[in-house]
């Protein structure tokens, strides 16, 4: 029984890109801040989602829509628990142009991709 055997979980994932679209936890983000991978200072000083602002949130999360560290890309609200924006603010048009925003961002950087196994 592997289970037992081992004291790591034995499922390993690989993929060129990945897209954190995991909201308010921004799980994936949240992984690597633990382990030293990803540090950022917010304008608010705080790590997490600011206080509600729908006009500001809408426009927060497509301009910081992006690559935050190789191959993961970060769109939707975990763009705002990410970087310190407004909570709840974006709504459906902010969503929607923040995922198309991150789509084609991939889109290019595959677009230069010069071999087949490195994104950059």
């Amino acid at each position: 029984m592997i289970s037992g055997a081992l004291h790591v979980d034995p499922v390993v994932m690989h993929a060129k890109v990945t897209v954190d679209t995991t909201g308010h936890d921004a799980i994936l983000v949240d992984h690597l801040r633990r382990r030293g991978l990803f540090k950022i200072t917010t304008p608010s000083g705080h790590i997490g989602d600011g206080p509600m602002n729908a006009t500001e949130g809408e426009a927060f999360v497509v301009e910081r829509t992006g690559e935050i560290y190789p191959g993961l890309w970060i769109a939707g609200m975990s763009v705002c628990a990410t970087f310190g924006g407004p909570r709840m603010g974006p709504i459906f048009g902010g969503m929607l142009l923040s995922g198309k925003r991150a789509a084609e961002q991939i889109a290019e950087a595959f677009k230069n991709v010069k071999t087949a196994t490195k994104l950059r």
